[in-house]
């Protein structure tokens, strides 16, 4: 980078003082689930219930078709919070009251959404605190299809954990030879 070009600060997540019961965060990514996704998620698990891999098993269920693996409901769930939530946590300590209140399945785009309950400091770890959340998914309908809560320990801001992270670059960035490179290569 030359001298002097500021470098632009990325999302960094939310710290500790961030928090604020009653604070709710809808997180910015839906995801569309697909059979390849449930087929893999049950291998990798080492889920042999067949409701969720074998259609004509499936068919003779009250459903009709595979269900997606519930666990990998709840995964997706945490997963779709953590740029709102816990980008900065460095444990989850407890995941309580899971509830899957609608069947899903492949096809389905599941968005989630979670609502601050309470944060404390942490008596032992003066660079933390523990937060908790509500969190639950919606379908594309609107039908909610899982909620549980969860706490977590996230740092707080200026934690030596989370402080320059990032390397120093052996070379930097060079702004004005990518600037002539794109030229010539337009031309």
């Amino acid at each position: 980078m030359m001298a002097g070009m500021p470098v632009q600060a990325g999302w960094e997540g939310r710290y500790y003082e961030d928090f604020a019961a009653g604070d709710v965060y809808r997180h910015p990514l839906g995801r569309t689930l697909s059979e390849a996704d449930n087929t893999w998620f049950t291998l990798l698990t080492m889920n042999t219930n067949q409701i969720h891999f074998n259609v004509e098993y499936a068919r003779r269920s009250e459903f009709n078709r595979p269900l997606i693996v519930s666990t990998f409901t709840l995964a997706l769930a945490v997963g779709q919070s953590v740029t709102d939530l816990s980008q900065n946590a460095f444990a989850n300590l407890g995941f309580d009251e899971v509830r899957f209140t609608h069947p899903v399945f492949a096809g389905d785009t599941l968005w989630s959404e979670s609502v601050v309950l309470d944060k404390r400091e942490s008596q032992s770890r003066r660079h933390a605190g523990i937060v908790g959340v509500r969190t639950r998914s919606l379908n594309q309908h609107g039908n909610e299809v899982l909620s549980f809560r969860r706490s977590f320990y996230v740092y707080k801001r200026g934690a030596p954990q989370v402080t320059d992270a990032f390397p120093e670059p052996e070379q930097p960035i060079d702004v004005d030879r990518d600037r002539d490179r794109d030229r010539e290569q337009a031309e």
